[in-house]
């Protein structure tokens, strides 16, 4: 990567100037904002700190190192700018490169080994099996989807994993609302359908029974519609039968952390940061969801994993430090990250959609997929940071229009597709990767000189830095916005640039070289985000 290659350079000029070992974590490179070069670091500021000298004067001998002394055909200038940063210029030479790799690695385009084989274990929308999935559980399905497939891209091992809360109090309320008694709670239409196929007449059994199939015929179907698979469904009732959560608890007593009161377990969870300790076993001898969560996540760093990614929703806030606090407590500190999706509100024509589980009146998944199809629920659920509320305009998702951003993007596609066809009617599309080669390895790229060709380049560059950003911290969102800012340069490209010329034939196969990278591109971010990729529209 690009980006990677001038940190190497910063760290290069630090040991030839100042005799300094930068660390290439230590430097921080981000993208020039237009018109002051293609990548920007304070490097200086931090170096003139060590050095003890005027951050200005060290980011120009920083550039003027640079220059004069690492030998690299990337940079074509360096500027330093107040109060002490440095504009990096790419040269042309590496932007026609670009289009050549690309047209090169096709589907490998954004690979790399940046997880060594690491095994990453996800537990993500995990939604009470009591009733269909609504859309407040279901944000965490894309999130977690999405951020395996680029973890995977990026050389992790991952598993995908729904786990089951099949057992408890919520299981037993579920029995009593088919059982149609004074303790019922939950209504609906799902609820009438399994008084339709279950007999039994006592709450628990009721209850397991209609578990199941609320899991089989609804929550499956569900996560499938939405274009997720799991690697495996766990079942907490399966955990407590296995004397698991028994042995786990066993491990925290050895270490004082289990005491009794009042009859039930208690975890000293306000030694880790908790506003109170937690019950882990009832009076009644039932264990707590805590202590079953316990038992699972060992279970999984003993199963080998390195690290675990939880994806909950907000209301689970409460529960994040008694949960970091029992895995320290086992010695598993920095092995569990927790993150959080926030509300969803349903608009349509302005107004809210209510929803309440409980009462039956709820907008679930499917209900959302009917409405606007698969591409645009996880499109705009990926568009917003997981630690924001968001809105969901039903109005907007269904709208075809280029204010729509799903199919704005999807257009894009399926517009470079229709250039294809022009060109050459006979290509198959979908065994183009061939092709694709082809048109690189007959193109002169040194004819790729007009600005907005550089400027379309300059996003294709930008796709692996931001799938291995998007692994180091989560933020999944980043890939939207990425496809509509590629699209938004694409689109640019079509107007100013004419693709096809019959008087300019070298010219055209560069362009096509140049466009096929930008549907590799495309197709890439498109497929990581579960999206489909258009030919026609």
């Amino acid at each position: 990567m690009i980006r990677d290659e001038i940190k190497k350079i910063i760290q290069k000029a630090a040991k030839f100037h100042w005799n300094i070992d930068l660390e290439l974590d230590q430097i921080k490179i981000d993208y020039s904002p237009e018109g002051f070069g293609d990548y920007s670091t304070n490097v200086a500021m931090f170096l003139a700190k060590e050095a003890r000298s005027n951050p200005m004067e060290t980011a120009e001998e920083i550039a003027d190192e640079i220059l004069k002394r690492v030998q690299d055909d990337t940079i074509e200038d360096i500027k330093a700018v107040k109060p002490g940063f440095l504009n990096f210029y790419l040269t042309r030479g590496i932007l026609q490169n670009v289009v050549a790799e690309i047209n090169e690695a096709g589907r490998r385009y954004g690979d790399s080994s940046m997880g060594k084989g690491q095994k990453i274990h996800l537990d993500f929308v995990s939604a009470n099996p009591t009733g269909p999935v609504h859309i407040g559980n279901a944000r965490g399905g894309p999130f977690g989807d999405v951020l395996a497939n680029i973890l995977e891209k990026v050389g992790f091992k991952t598993l995908r994993e729904y786990y089951v809360n099949d057992t408890g109090g919520q299981a037993e309320i579920l029995g009593h609302s088919i059982i149609g008694d004074e303790q019922a709670q939950y209504q609906g239409g799902y609820i009438e359908e399994l008084r339709k196929k279950i007999s039994e007449k006592d709450p628990g059994k009721a209850g397991e029974q209609g578990v199941k199939i609320i899991l089989e015929d609804i929550i499956k179907p569900s996560m499938e519609k939405l274009g997720i698979r799991f690697d495996n469904w766990f079942s907490e009732r399966e955990l407590q039968k296995s004397g698991k959560v028994d042995k786990a608890l066993d491990l925290l007593r050895g270490k004082n952390l289990i005491y009794e009161n009042d009859g039930a377990l208690w975890f000293r969870s306000t030694n880790f940061g908790d506003d109170k300790d937690r019950v882990v076993v009832k009076s009644s001898g039932e264990k707590t969801y805590f202590g079953s969560d316990i038992a699972y996540h060992k279970e999984k760093i003993d199963l080998g994993f390195d690290k675990l990614i939880d994806i909950w929703g907000a209301d689970h806030h409460g529960d994040v430090k008694r949960m970091k606090g029992a895995m320290e407590a086992l010695g598993y500190k920095d092995k569990l990250e927790i993150i959080l999706t926030q509300f969803v509100r349903v608009l349509t024509e302005g107004k809210e959609m209510k929803m309440s589980k409980r009462a039956g009146t709820y907008v679930s998944i499917d209900d959302l997929i009917e409405e606007v199809g698969k591409d645009a629920t996880r499109f705009f659920f990926l568009m917003y940071s997981a630690d924001t509320h968001m809105n969901f305009d039903m109005d907007l998702a269904k709208e075809r229009s280029e204010k729509n951003p799903v199919y704005y993007v999807q257009y894009a596609h399926a517009r470079i597709c229709s250039i294809f066809r022009k060109y050459n009617p006979s290509t198959v599309l979908r065994t183009s990767a061939k092709n694709a080669k082809e048109y690189a390895k007959n193109a002169n790229l040194e004819l790729l000189e007009h600005e907005t060709e550089s400027k379309l380049i300059k996003q294709l560059i930008k796709f692996p830095e931001i799938i291995e950003d998007v692994a180091k911290d989560y933020q999944v969102h980043r890939l939207p916005h990425y496809a509509i800012e590629l699209v938004k340069t694409f689109h640019k490209l079509y107007e100013d640039c004419r693709v096809i010329d019959e008087k300019a034939p070298e010219l055209t196969q560069a362009r096509l070289a140049l466009v096929r990278a930008t549907q590799i591109t495309l197709k890439n971010t498109l497929d990581l985000m579960g999206i489909s990729a258009p030919e026609k529209m």
